[in-house]
């Protein structure tokens, strides 16, 4: 003996549909909810660190992909601009202290000149690495050979905030799944 079940699927196929519809949709809030913990990690690294003028800090950014995103898949990017914070690259990497320096009248710091080469041109930079014999013989270098300033991982010490920006991207999109668009705001 058997039984005959008829069981009507259209329901199910529908709310399957929605659940993808609203998972499409919450791809980029999950996204921006995991940028925003990385930024604000970034963030407070770059204000442990002191200010003198506060560029770096200026700096920090988020800011959506168009062209690493698609429909499933929403990218952001946290980082500094280059622009505003030249230095951003020696704080987070570490550099050389190759030379002598000096604060000027103006109070910015500059290396220290040979006395031989005072009123001479600074040598140009060539892009192969081929300028520091002549920056050595233009500059006081530093007694003992180059120093290293180690680096202050401000942006790669925010990669402890992953799990958390995980958690927030996960806490998004189930919050999108669950009401879709239009009962986002309302279920907050």
């Amino acid at each position: 003996m058997g039984a005959k079940f008829v069981v009507n699927m259209s329901g199910l196929k529908s709310t399957m549909a929605q659940l993808s519809t609203n998972a499409q949709a919450a791809a980029r809030p999950a996204a921006q909810a995991a940028a925003q913990v990385l930024y604000n990690a970034v963030v407070r690294n770059v204000e442990r660190l002191g200010s003198k003028t506060g560029n770096l800090r200026k700096s920090i950014y988020q800011v959506y992909s168009k062209d690493q995103s698609s429909a499933t898949r929403a990218t952001y990017h946290v980082g500094w601009n280059h622009k505003v914070a030249p230095h951003g690259f020696n704080v987070e990497f570490g550099h050389f202290i190759r030379y002598k320096y000096y604060v000027d009248k103006k109070g910015n710091i500059r290396p220290m000149v040979r006395p031989e080469m005072q009123g001479k041109p600074r040598p140009k930079r060539d892009g192969r690495g081929k300028h520091r014999a002549a920056f050595d013989r233009y500059y006081v270098p530093l007694p003992g050979g180059p120093r290293k300033i180690p680096g202050k991982f401000f942006l790669r010490g925010a990669l402890d905030a992953v799990p958390a920006a995980q958690l927030a991207a996960k806490n998004e999109l189930i919050h999108w799944i669950k009401f879709g668009r239009s009962g986002y705001k309302a279920a907050i």
